[in-house]
């Protein structure tokens, strides 16, 4: 297959998209995912025409995005940014799709994904972002849970962990600002709450809460990340904080740990402290070992490292990462706030920088860039 072909070709794919109605932003995700596309295609028959192949499949591939994207703000018309309190007394059907999509005839991680593009309308990118796989992988885990369950009777629904997860996810991203999807999950996870009395339903649905409460206090008037030990914790709501340390609460004396529940403590934790310098770091360790134990996550254990370096110092904290792969996201920024604490200012600056040039959003890497150039003024003072 002719990669070359396929990037001279994308500028001029573009500009077809844009002449066709499409903004360019969109355009150029759209042809993106053609790209994705042909590299799984082409490379048993490549088309006489490759530039009609991938105008039209650019073209598909923005179509479907702009229906997700109607129906995404449809469903958020439906309330209000701020998720209200207490029980949902309306139900449509999107919790239902939800349901459809984690068809039994689907793995869980093929289930997931299909979900989170067809229903919950996150792009392929932010989907293997999310996974931590590549972008053309995602894209033949989508299509070939398409290909299983094209023709099959959705009569029989999936199970609620693969429905948990993918209401996780969807709210993840929804709460790194890519795509305002948080509310919206919670309010499909409440729904789930009244209608299935599950521990780990429960679990989850106090995680959105507990880290919903601090929304307004993560971005800085002019849109930039503030860290969660520099937040003005008098902006966190304390209603759904106290919301969410209440459910939390009943899960957990059921006495069958999940891993929403775990995390949903340690979000507990972080808000009962007063002050950022009161939060009770060894408690979160063991809730983070505890974590680690349910799930064997290398994302957990990349925040556990962090947990442990305010617990015992930031010697202990790069101890704990030693022995994580230095390619998972967010790595880099983690062992640059360590470095910074063991007063290492030269490897944290290298790994600040790096960190943001492997950030997944603008304001996550115009955050670590201004960390960068932070430590590079003290190392120079």
């Amino acid at each position: 297959m002719d990669e070359a072909l396929l990037r001279s070709l994308t500028p001029t794919v573009i500009g077809v998209l844009v002449r066709r109605g499409a903004d360019f932003a969109a355009a150029e995700d759209a042809v993106q995912d053609a790209l994705v596309e042909a590299l799984r295609v082409w490379p048993g028959e490549q088309p006489r025409d490759a530039k009609g192949w991938l105008v039209t499949v650019a073209w598909r591939k923005f179509l479907d995005q702009v229906r997700a994207d109607t129906a995404r703000r449809r469903r958020e018309d439906l309330h209000d940014e701020q998720p209200p309190p207490g029980p949902v007394p309306a139900v449509d059907d999107t919790l239902h799709l939800y349901f459809l999509c984690a068809h039994p005839s689907l793995t869980s991680a093929s289930a997931t994904a299909l979900t989170l593009r067809a229903v919950g309308g996150l792009t392929t990118r932010q989907i293997a972002q999310a996974y931590l796989v590549p972008e053309a992988t995602m894209a033949q885990r989508i299509s070939r849970a398409k290909r299983t369950v094209s023709g099959v009777r959705f009569g029989r629904p999936g199970d609620v962990a693969t429905v948990l997860r993918v209401l996780y996810l969807v709210f993840n991203e929804g709460y790194s600002g890519d795509v305002d999807l948080a509310a919206e999950a919670i309010r499909l996870t409440r729904q789930l709450a009244a209608r299935i009395d599950h521990p780990e339903v429960a679990g989850l649905l106090a995680l959105m809460l507990l880290h919903h409460a601090r929304r307004a206090a993560r971005t800085a008037p002019d849109g930039s990340l503030v860290p969660l030990a520099e937040q003005d914790r008098g902006r966190w709501d304390t209603g759904l904080i106290t919301e969410g340390v209440r459910i939390l609460q009943a899960a957990l004396a059921r006495d069958r740990l999940g891993e929403f529940q775990a995390q949903a403590a340690i979000a507990a934790l972080h808000a009962d402290a007063p002050t950022a310098e009161e939060t009770d770091w060894v408690q979160i360790v063991e809730w983070y070992d505890e974590l680690a134990r349910l799930t064997d996550s290398p994302v957990v254990r990349l925040n556990r490292a962090v947990a442990v370096g305010e617990a015992d110092g930031p010697c202990a904290g790069l101890a704990a990462l030693a022995g994580l792969d230095a390619s998972l996201p967010r790595y880099a920024a983690v062992a640059a706030h360590l470095h910074e604490r063991d007063g290492d200012l030269a490897t944290a600056a290298r790994l600040y920088a790096e960190a943001a040039h492997r950030a997944p959003n603008l304001a996550e890497r115009d955050h670590l860039t201004r960390q960068a150039a932070r430590i590079n003024t003290r190392r120079r003072s």
